[in-house]
């Protein structure tokens, strides 16, 4: 009787431990990111991830620089631009002048499972924006993609136009926006929004307390 009693005991405590390693790896799914426009470097024949925002930089003549619309959690996952990105085959038909340059745009509107609710991506396209030498790259988009739009702090929102609403709001597992908005920033990571939610950490403190029940009442029962 007293085997018994205590090989139930196991079974209890081995569920619990099953039903606590499923709650740990169903949490990614539910892993949220953030819809925003991404500003990107082109480093020779690749994408890099600007290192500072197009209200600040200042490219030199001859630069390629890529905007893309989508879904991601940070810098480490953002989608790239997409398409052909040669600054002579976009610029071809900009002739160079002085006290001026051309900077060629690469301007990724991303793809419908990325848009917002009720809105199409526009097709992708490139530009070549001729501007003043000691001008930004929010002037070069300026110059080819009117209308912008920016947020109070200067976030990047919209461009042509595109989305009509929303600015960098972060979007749930599932794809649908949540009713908060929260902008991507480093601020993010610092503050540990990537850890486990307060769902999860309630949910691991109640099996454990059930295991520790368990066990104490295996113990009891065999004393």
């Amino acid at each position: 009787m007293t085997r018994g009693r205590a090989r139930c005991g196991r079974l209890v405590i081995g569920a619990l431990f099953a039903a606590l390693l499923g709650v740990l790896t169903a949490a990614p799914a539910q892993a949220a990111g953030y819809r925003y426009w991404s500003f990107w470097d082109r480093d020779g024949s690749s994408w890099a991830y600007a290192s500072q925002g197009p209200s600040t930089a200042r490219p030199d003549d001859g630069a390629v620089q890529g905007f893309r619309f989508a879904v991601s959690a940070d810098s480490k996952d953002a989608a790239k631009p997409r398409g052909a990105a040669d600054f002579d085959t976009i610029c071809a038909k900009t002739p160079a002048k002085d006290d001026r340059k051309r900077i060629a745009l690469v301007i990724d509107f991303g793809t419908p499972g990325d848009a917002p609710d009720g809105e199409s991506p526009p097709k992708a396209r490139t530009a070549c924006a001729q501007i003043a030498d000691d001008a930004t790259s929010a002037d070069a988009l300026a110059a080819v993609a009117k209308p912008l739009r920016y947020d109070s702090n200067a976030l990047l929102c919209a461009i042509a136009d595109y989305p009509k609403s929303g600015c960098g709001e972060q979007v749930s597992g599932n794809g649908e926006s949540d009713a908060t908005e929260k902008k991507p920033a480093a601020s993010d990571e610092e503050s540990g929004s990537g850890g486990p939610s307060v769902g999860l950490i309630a949910g691991v403190a109640a099996i454990a307390l059930l295991g520790g029940a368990a066990l104490w009442q295996a113990r009891r029962r065999r004393g």
